[in-house]
Protein backbone atom coordinates (compact mmCIF):
# COMPACT_ATOMS: atom_id res chain seq x y z
CA UNK A 1 0.00 0.00 0.00
CA UNK A 2 1.11 3.24 -0.83
CA UNK A 3 0.90 6.21 1.65
CA UNK A 4 1.73 10.05 1.93
CA UNK A 5 3.00 11.49 5.37
CA UNK A 6 1.85 14.88 6.26
CA UNK A 7 3.47 16.87 8.69
CA UNK A 8 7.30 17.98 9.90
CA UNK A 9 7.29 17.94 13.45
CA UNK A 10 9.12 16.16 15.74
CA UNK A 11 6.65 13.17 15.87
CA UNK A 12 7.12 12.92 11.79
CA UNK A 13 10.82 12.52 12.46
CA UNK A 14 11.30 10.34 15.38
CA UNK A 15 7.68 8.02 14.85
CA UNK A 16 5.71 8.46 11.57
CA UNK A 17 8.68 8.49 8.65
CA UNK A 18 11.03 6.06 9.98
CA UNK A 19 7.41 3.09 11.09
CA UNK A 20 6.46 3.24 7.71
CA UNK A 21 9.74 2.82 6.37
CA UNK A 22 9.79 -0.20 8.50
CA UNK A 23 6.28 -1.39 7.80
CA UNK A 24 5.67 -4.49 5.73
CA UNK A 25 3.89 -4.14 2.59
CA UNK A 26 4.00 -0.49 3.15
CA UNK A 27 5.92 1.98 0.76
CA UNK A 28 6.04 5.46 1.75
CA UNK A 29 5.66 7.76 -1.71
CA UNK A 30 5.96 11.26 0.19
CA UNK A 31 6.09 13.92 2.38
CA UNK A 32 4.23 17.14 2.42
CA UNK A 33 4.29 20.09 4.93
CA UNK A 34 3.27 23.66 5.35
CA UNK A 35 6.95 24.55 5.06
CA UNK A 36 8.53 22.72 1.82
CA UNK A 37 12.25 23.64 3.26
CA UNK A 38 11.06 21.30 6.16
CA UNK A 39 9.55 19.06 3.92
CA UNK A 40 12.22 18.87 1.68
CA UNK A 41 14.36 18.02 4.69
CA UNK A 42 12.41 15.27 6.05
CA UNK A 43 12.12 13.31 2.68
CA UNK A 44 15.63 14.01 2.21
CA UNK A 45 16.17 12.23 5.49
CA UNK A 46 13.61 9.31 4.08
CA UNK A 47 14.87 8.80 1.17
CA UNK A 48 11.41 9.78 -0.84
CA UNK A 49 10.25 12.84 -2.65
CA UNK A 50 8.50 15.83 -1.02
CA UNK A 51 5.07 17.43 -1.94
CA UNK A 52 4.82 20.99 -2.58
CA UNK A 53 1.12 20.36 -3.50
CA UNK A 54 -0.97 18.34 -1.17
CA UNK A 55 -3.73 17.24 -3.73
CA UNK A 56 -0.77 15.97 -5.93
CA UNK A 57 0.63 13.75 -3.01
CA UNK A 58 -3.13 12.36 -2.52
CA UNK A 59 -3.48 11.51 -6.05
CA UNK A 60 0.24 9.52 -5.84
CA UNK A 61 -0.90 7.36 -2.69
CA UNK A 62 -3.60 4.92 -1.27
CA UNK A 63 -3.28 6.38 2.29
CA UNK A 64 -2.40 8.89 4.27
CA UNK A 65 -0.37 9.26 7.37
CA UNK A 66 -0.79 12.31 9.65
CA UNK A 67 1.44 14.20 12.19
CA UNK A 68 -0.63 17.34 12.08
CA UNK A 69 -2.40 19.24 15.21
CA UNK A 70 -5.58 18.24 15.62
CA UNK A 71 -7.43 21.64 13.18
CA UNK A 72 -5.53 20.80 10.74
CA UNK A 73 -5.95 16.86 10.46
CA UNK A 74 -9.29 17.17 10.44
CA UNK A 75 -9.65 19.25 7.41
CA UNK A 76 -6.80 17.30 5.49
CA UNK A 77 -7.93 13.97 6.57
CA UNK A 78 -11.73 14.71 5.34
CA UNK A 79 -10.33 15.46 2.02
CA UNK A 80 -8.31 12.59 1.91
CA UNK A 81 -11.30 10.10 3.11
CA UNK A 82 -13.68 12.16 0.34
CA UNK A 83 -11.18 10.52 -2.83
CA UNK A 84 -10.98 7.43 -1.25
CA UNK A 85 -7.88 7.04 0.76
CA UNK A 86 -7.47 5.20 3.82
CA UNK A 87 -6.59 7.42 7.09
CA UNK A 88 -3.86 6.67 9.73
CA UNK A 89 -4.48 9.45 11.98
CA UNK A 90 -2.90 10.96 15.10
CA UNK A 91 -4.98 11.07 18.22
CA UNK A 92 -7.14 13.57 18.76
CA UNK A 93 -9.12 12.76 15.24
CA UNK A 94 -10.21 16.19 15.57
CA UNK A 95 -10.47 19.22 18.37
CA UNK A 96 -13.93 19.45 17.88
CA UNK A 97 -17.16 17.19 18.00
CA UNK A 98 -18.44 18.47 14.68
CA UNK A 99 -14.95 17.81 12.51
CA UNK A 100 -14.71 14.47 14.21
CA UNK A 101 -18.34 13.03 13.56
CA UNK A 102 -17.69 14.33 9.63
CA UNK A 103 -14.77 12.74 9.59
CA UNK A 104 -16.16 9.47 10.54
CA UNK A 105 -19.24 9.49 8.79
CA UNK A 106 -17.30 10.13 5.22
CA UNK A 107 -14.63 7.05 6.20
CA UNK A 108 -17.94 5.07 6.57
CA UNK A 109 -19.87 6.52 3.46
CA UNK A 110 -16.41 5.53 1.49
CA UNK A 111 -15.70 2.41 3.36
CA UNK A 112 -12.67 3.00 4.09
CA UNK A 113 -9.87 1.73 6.34
CA UNK A 114 -8.91 3.70 9.72
CA UNK A 115 -6.71 3.20 12.61
CA UNK A 116 -6.27 6.12 15.06
CA UNK A 117 -2.69 6.18 16.40
CA UNK A 118 -3.24 5.61 20.17
CA UNK A 119 0.44 4.54 21.18
CA UNK A 120 0.10 1.99 24.06
CA UNK A 121 -2.28 0.30 22.12
CA UNK A 122 0.13 -0.75 19.05
CA UNK A 123 2.94 -1.56 21.88
CA UNK A 124 3.04 -5.68 22.69
CA UNK A 125 3.80 -5.03 26.50
CA UNK A 126 0.73 -2.93 26.89
CA UNK A 127 -1.28 -5.26 24.46
CA UNK A 128 0.07 -8.02 26.65
CA UNK A 129 -1.16 -6.05 30.04
CA UNK A 130 -4.09 -5.71 28.51
CA UNK A 131 -5.06 -9.36 27.81
CA UNK A 132 -3.91 -10.64 31.29
CA UNK A 133 -6.23 -8.22 32.75
CA UNK A 134 -9.08 -9.09 30.47
CA UNK A 135 -8.49 -12.73 31.21
CA UNK A 136 -8.42 -12.05 35.17
CA UNK A 137 -11.55 -9.82 34.73
CA UNK A 138 -13.18 -8.72 38.63
CA UNK A 139 -11.93 -5.18 38.28
CA UNK A 140 -13.70 -2.72 40.26
CA UNK A 141 -12.29 0.74 38.88
CA UNK A 142 -9.00 2.23 37.83
CA UNK A 143 -6.85 5.67 37.32
CA UNK A 144 -4.24 7.50 35.39
CA UNK A 145 -2.75 10.25 36.30
CA UNK A 146 -0.45 11.71 33.39
CA UNK A 147 0.61 14.89 34.66
CA UNK A 148 3.77 16.39 32.38
CA UNK A 149 5.95 19.45 31.84
CA UNK A 150 5.84 21.33 28.17
CA UNK A 151 8.95 23.78 29.70
CA UNK A 152 10.47 20.55 31.20
CA UNK A 153 14.48 19.92 29.81
CA UNK A 154 14.60 18.86 26.06
CA UNK A 155 10.80 18.44 25.37
CA UNK A 156 10.05 18.23 21.93
CA UNK A 157 6.93 19.76 21.94
CA UNK A 158 7.78 22.83 23.98
CA UNK A 159 6.76 24.83 21.13
CA UNK A 160 3.65 23.15 20.55
CA UNK A 161 1.12 26.19 20.21
CA UNK A 162 -2.26 23.70 20.42
CA UNK A 163 -1.24 21.99 23.35
CA UNK A 164 -0.64 25.26 25.20
CA UNK A 165 -4.14 26.46 24.53
CA UNK A 166 -6.17 26.37 27.73
CA UNK A 167 -7.91 22.77 27.26
CA UNK A 168 -4.34 21.18 25.67
CA UNK A 169 -4.13 18.89 28.75
CA UNK A 170 -7.76 17.69 28.07
CA UNK A 171 -7.08 17.47 24.22
CA UNK A 172 -3.16 15.88 23.86
CA UNK A 173 -3.07 13.37 26.91
CA UNK A 174 -6.56 12.47 27.49
CA UNK A 175 -6.98 10.46 24.52
CA UNK A 176 -4.56 8.17 26.02
CA UNK A 177 -6.12 8.05 29.69
CA UNK A 178 -9.73 7.56 28.01
CA UNK A 179 -7.98 4.77 25.45
CA UNK A 180 -6.25 2.99 28.81
CA UNK A 181 -9.14 2.93 30.46
CA UNK A 182 -11.34 1.97 27.93
CA UNK A 183 -9.15 -1.23 27.40
CA UNK A 184 -9.05 -2.02 30.62
CA UNK A 185 -12.39 -1.05 32.07
CA UNK A 186 -14.70 -1.27 29.26
CA UNK A 187 -16.14 1.40 27.47
CA UNK A 188 -17.31 4.70 28.73
CA UNK A 189 -20.65 5.48 29.73
CA UNK A 190 -19.93 9.21 30.74
CA UNK A 191 -17.74 11.50 32.73
CA UNK A 192 -17.76 14.18 35.17
CA UNK A 193 -14.74 16.87 34.40
CA UNK A 194 -13.54 19.40 37.16
CA UNK A 195 -10.86 21.87 36.23
CA UNK A 196 -7.37 23.10 38.43
CA UNK A 197 -4.84 25.68 37.98
CA UNK A 198 -4.11 25.92 34.22
CA UNK A 199 -4.45 23.48 32.50
CA UNK A 200 -5.20 20.64 34.78
CA UNK A 201 -8.57 18.66 34.45
CA UNK A 202 -9.60 16.06 36.92
CA UNK A 203 -12.39 13.24 35.20
CA UNK A 204 -14.21 10.74 36.88
CA UNK A 205 -15.09 8.36 34.86
CA UNK A 206 -17.96 5.61 34.70
CA UNK A 207 -17.76 2.67 32.45
CA UNK A 208 -20.65 0.06 30.89
CA UNK A 209 -19.24 -2.87 33.27
CA UNK A 210 -19.94 -0.74 36.69
CA UNK A 211 -16.66 0.14 37.10
CA UNK A 212 -15.31 3.72 38.01
CA UNK A 213 -12.06 5.58 37.23
CA UNK A 214 -10.36 8.79 37.48
CA UNK A 215 -7.87 10.69 35.43
CA UNK A 216 -6.10 13.64 36.35
CA UNK A 217 -4.41 15.45 33.33
CA UNK A 218 -1.95 18.32 32.32
CA UNK A 219 0.94 19.75 30.41
CA UNK A 220 1.87 22.55 32.95
CA UNK A 221 3.27 20.83 36.07
CA UNK A 222 6.60 22.28 37.46
CA UNK A 223 9.30 19.90 35.82
CA UNK A 224 9.79 18.56 39.14
CA UNK A 225 6.27 17.22 39.45
CA UNK A 226 5.80 15.04 36.94
CA UNK A 227 4.22 12.39 37.19
CA UNK A 228 2.51 9.48 35.01
CA UNK A 229 0.65 6.50 36.50
CA UNK A 230 -2.11 3.57 35.45
CA UNK A 231 -3.72 1.29 37.06
CA UNK A 232 -6.55 -0.60 38.24
CA UNK A 233 -8.22 -2.90 41.07
CA UNK A 234 -10.30 -5.30 42.08
CA UNK A 235 -10.92 -8.73 43.45
CA UNK A 236 -7.87 -10.14 42.33
CA UNK A 237 -5.76 -7.12 44.04
CA UNK A 238 -3.83 -4.25 41.99
CA UNK A 239 -2.53 -4.08 38.51
CA UNK A 240 -0.11 -1.13 37.29
CA UNK A 241 0.90 0.13 33.57
CA UNK A 242 4.30 -1.58 32.38
CA UNK A 243 7.56 0.78 31.79
CA UNK A 244 7.16 1.35 28.04
CA UNK A 245 9.60 -0.70 26.01
CA UNK A 246 8.67 -0.37 22.68
CA UNK A 247 9.79 2.41 20.83
CA UNK A 248 7.38 4.64 19.25
CA UNK A 249 8.14 4.39 15.69
CA UNK A 250 8.10 0.57 16.36
CA UNK A 251 4.33 0.95 17.94
CA UNK A 252 3.77 2.94 14.26
CA UNK A 253 5.04 0.39 12.26
CA UNK A 254 2.57 -2.10 13.86
CA UNK A 255 -0.01 0.58 13.71
CA UNK A 256 0.68 0.78 10.06
CA UNK A 257 0.93 -2.70 8.89
CA UNK A 258 -2.70 -3.06 10.71
CA UNK A 259 -4.25 -0.23 9.12
CA UNK A 260 -3.21 -2.24 5.55
CA UNK A 261 -4.76 -5.75 6.54
CA UNK A 262 -7.88 -3.94 7.56
CA UNK A 263 -7.80 -2.22 4.04
CA UNK A 264 -7.89 -5.36 2.38
CA UNK A 265 -9.66 -7.97 5.12
CA UNK A 266 -12.57 -5.04 5.22
CA UNK A 267 -12.61 -5.47 9.28
CA UNK A 268 -12.74 -2.29 11.69
CA UNK A 269 -9.96 -2.05 13.74
CA UNK A 270 -10.93 -1.94 17.44
CA UNK A 271 -8.99 1.78 17.56
CA UNK A 272 -10.28 3.50 14.32
CA UNK A 273 -12.26 6.54 13.95
CA UNK A 274 -14.96 5.57 15.32
CA UNK A 275 -13.11 4.99 18.21
CA UNK A 276 -11.58 8.06 17.78
CA UNK A 277 -14.76 9.94 17.55
CA UNK A 278 -16.50 8.40 20.91
CA UNK A 279 -13.03 10.14 22.70
CA UNK A 280 -13.73 13.22 20.81
CA UNK A 281 -17.11 12.62 22.23
CA UNK A 282 -16.19 12.24 25.80
CA UNK A 283 -13.60 15.32 25.63
CA UNK A 284 -16.17 18.16 24.09
CA UNK A 285 -18.53 16.95 26.92
CA UNK A 286 -15.98 17.32 29.67
CA UNK A 287 -14.52 20.68 27.83
CA UNK A 288 -18.70 21.42 27.92
CA UNK A 289 -18.67 21.05 31.58
CA UNK A 290 -15.20 22.95 32.22
CA UNK A 291 -16.57 25.78 30.54
CA UNK A 292 -19.87 26.10 32.64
Amino acid sequence: MRFGLVGTGPWAHRTHGPGLLAAADAELVGVWGRDPDKAGKLATELGVSAFTDYAALLESVDAVAFAVPPRVQATMALEAAAIGKHLLLDKPVADNLDDARALADEVADEGLASVVFFTARFAPEYRAFFSEVAEAGGWKGGWARMIASLDAPGNPYVNSAWRREKRGALWDVGPHALSNLSAMLGPVVELRAVGGEGDLVHLVITHESGATSTASLSLSAPPDGTTFETGIWGETGTRLFPRGETPPEESFRVAVQELVAAAESGDTHPVDVGFGLRVAELLASAEAQLNE
